[in-house]
């Protein structure tokens, strides 16, 4: 169907909302549809110099802007949001000068150049994003422990608003065009190499605490502790776990002393007489191990449900079995 993934991304992104997002392409169409030929020329005109206006202005935006990184484009936000800012300024004069010549060079094919089109999609796509994460964090109040979240997926998206307009240069088919382009597009070659470990591994210690950001980051997910939706559970033992793993380090401590089985079910109650844990905290183990068991444990079928199953065929004597 038309809302598959791939014909969303390929089509209806920027196949379809190129002539609906564009300022003049569809003044253009609508020009063409006028009767009266004075008026249609005085219309076509009108719409065809407005069109080459603002190509010739992204072409100008986008150079001087990616020469300096955005630097000269004046944007709003704090000096933690404004780059990303100056992010999108850039890209979204790259974007428009690219469909521009995509569309003035190709024409209609470009709507059958489906990779193409689906990378400029990306583009579109991904500023979006980046639009959408920054309206959240100014919305929110600019919480400073989000900074890490919002970092992290800019600097991601970014990257790959770079990679797309990267693969949409190495393979458009007029080559001359397209070392035009690189040219102005990336005139420095592509320095945003996405989120750093760092970063990456910051964000994901944060995931795996409570916290006011973590919390706000799953606003609106369903994290009901309900037997049908392992996030809620998950979600629900997370204090439990984080509690109970110095007790469990303590415990690999002393298995690998030899004071302790090797088995974890048999490794309580010699904890417990031994004096390493105390009885709250066995019932503390007790119940995160249970947890951990149930929400890991796969969907396990005896041999009979499984043949319940199966289509049934018919054997050389004629019976119905399974398949």
């Amino acid at each position: 169907s038309e809302g598959a993934n791939i014909m969303t991304r390929s089509l209806m992104i920027f196949g379809q909302g190129a002539v609906r997002c564009h300022p003049f392409v569809l003044k253009e169409l609508e020009a063409m549809k006028i009767e009266d030929p004075a008026a249609r020329l005085k219309a076509f005109d009108k719409a065809l110099f407005g069109h080459i206006g603002v190509a010739i202005s992204n072409a100008c935006r986008a150079l001087l802007l990616g020469l300096t990184g955005g630097r000269l484009a004046q944007v709003p936000g704090g000096k933690e949001t404004r780059r990303f800012y100056r992010a999108i300024a850039r890209y979204s004069a790259a974007l428009g000068l690219t469909a521009d010549i995509a569309m003035l060079t190709l024409g209609g094919k470009l709507k059958f150049k489906e990779r193409l089109s689906a990378r400029l999609g990306d583009v579109l796509s991904q500023l979006y994003i980046i639009s959408s994460m920054l309206k959240r964090f100014e919305d929110q109040g600019r919480p400073h422990s989000d900074l890490p979240f919002l970092r992290w997926a800019c600097e991601d998206a970014i990257n790959k608003i770079q990679v797309a307009l990267d693969e949409f240069i190495r393979n458009f088919p007029i080559r001359p065009v397209a070392w035009f382009l690189r040219a102005l597009v990336l005139p420095t070659g592509k320095w945003d190499i996405g989120p750093n470990d760092r970063d990456g591994h910051m964000v994901a210690t944060m995931l795996l605490s409570p916290s006011e950001a973590r919390d706000r980051l799953s606003w609106g997910i369903y994290t009901t502790d309900a037997p049908n939706n392992p996030i809620g559970q998950m979600n629900a033992i997370l204090p439990d776990i984080i509690k109970a793993e110095p007790i469990e380090r303590k415990l690999q401590k002393a298995v690998r002393a030899g004071e302790l089985p090797v088995d974890p079910t048999e490794q309580l109650d010699p904890a417990v007489e031994a004096g390493l844990i105390n009885a709250s905290e066995k019932d503390l183990l007790v119940r995160t191990r249970a947890a951990i068991a149930e929400i890991i444990a796969v969907d396990e079928f005896e041999s009979d449900h499984l043949a319940a199953g199966r289509p049934k065929q018919r054997g050389e004597d004629g019976s119905a079995r399974a398949a």
